[in-house]
């Protein structure tokens, strides 16, 4: 299948990790934007150690053939933040705007527990009817703060958070507009569900609501080991729960195939955090690209 007008980029979460820092701490921003195009890739998302002036970032990229595709924005509607999270979304937009990004990937942090050391699946975050209408409406207003810059607003469901399950992220979907896009990632799909048919289920009801796509893989066996000795996000990321497309359980060809039907225009993103130190970023982001080429030919 053949995936017209999809760039193929990666998150430099494999190289150094922005939520435990000591991850990749050796791993340089140089190292790590010249083995992303070393593998192929046409682009990335911003880590930790990227500079924050936009001029010196680009050119650093450019030199490399790359460019930068999204960078994570968290907000705090849950916890009454709403002014200072509208402030510094305002300059997180600017910034990526800057940069040429058409995309702007957000998730609700003010009670997420991904970046604590609870349980991932015993003490997750469930939404009072109060929070959801804080959320949604704060997105809401977002997605038009990024539309004036002619940008896109993809909300991330992910682990740990309010918008996690399946039946989460059709909630959040049926009760926005359609200026709130979603940021599909078909692994944190599989470790809250557990299942391929669920994968495939929020991406075809959704398809055309996603903005932008994150490819990662999971061990089932990790995640089975994170569920029974009761492991928090960060420790389950640590033991190996994610890995690259074609290294764990998911098929993607399904997912492929979706994108491709409907005409998906937008970024695909390899993003699989794992210990560098026990999986090579270079090693893994050339295995990663190698089968996305092999099963898309993008």
């Amino acid at each position: 299948m053949k995936l017209n007008h999809v760039k193929i980029g990666i998150a430099p979460i494999a190289w150094t990790n922005d939520d435990m820092p000591d991850l990749g701490r050796e791993n340089t921003f140089e190292q790590c934007i010249s083995e992303m195009a070393l593998a192929g890739y046409a682009g990335c998302e911003i880590g930790n150690q990227y500079p924050r002036d936009p001029e010196v970032l680009e050119k650093a990229l450019k030199l490399r053939g790359l460019q930068i595709c999204n960078a994570w924005f968290s907000t705090y509607f849950t916890r009454g933040q709403k002014a200072e999270t509208i402030a510094k979304f305002i300059e997180h937009r600017d910034f990526l705007h800057a940069l040429g990004a058409k995309v702007i990937g957000i998730s609700e942090q003010g009670n997420s527990i991904q970046g604590t050391t609870l349980p991932i699946f015993d003490a997750k975050p469930v939404y009072t009817q109060a929070q959801w209408q804080a959320v949604i409406e704060g997105f809401e207003e977002l997605a038009a703060l990024a539309a004036e810059k002619d940008m896109k607003l993809g909300v991330h469901h992910h682990m740990g958070t309010g918008v996690q399950t399946e039946a989460e992220i059709d909630y959040l979907m049926e009760h926005t507009s359609n200026q709130v896009g979603l940021l599909y990632d078909c692994g944190h799909l599989y470790y809250s569900e557990g299942t391929q048919e669920a994968v495939m289920r929020v991406l075809e009801k959704h398809i055309n609501r996603v903005v932008h796509v994150h490819l990662k893989d999971v061990r089932p066996a990790i995640l089975e080991k994170v569920r029974c000795e009761k492991l928090s996000f960060l420790e389950g990321v640590r033991a190996g729960s994610f890995t690259v497309p074609s290294d764990g359980v998911i098929s993607f060809e399904p997912i492929f195939a979706c994108l491709a039907q409907h005409q998906y225009e937008g970024w695909m993103v390899v993003e699989a955090e794992q210990d560098p130190a026990k999986a090579n970023p270079l090693e893994y982001a050339i295995k990663a690209r190698t089968f996305i080429r092999e099963k898309t030919g993008c």
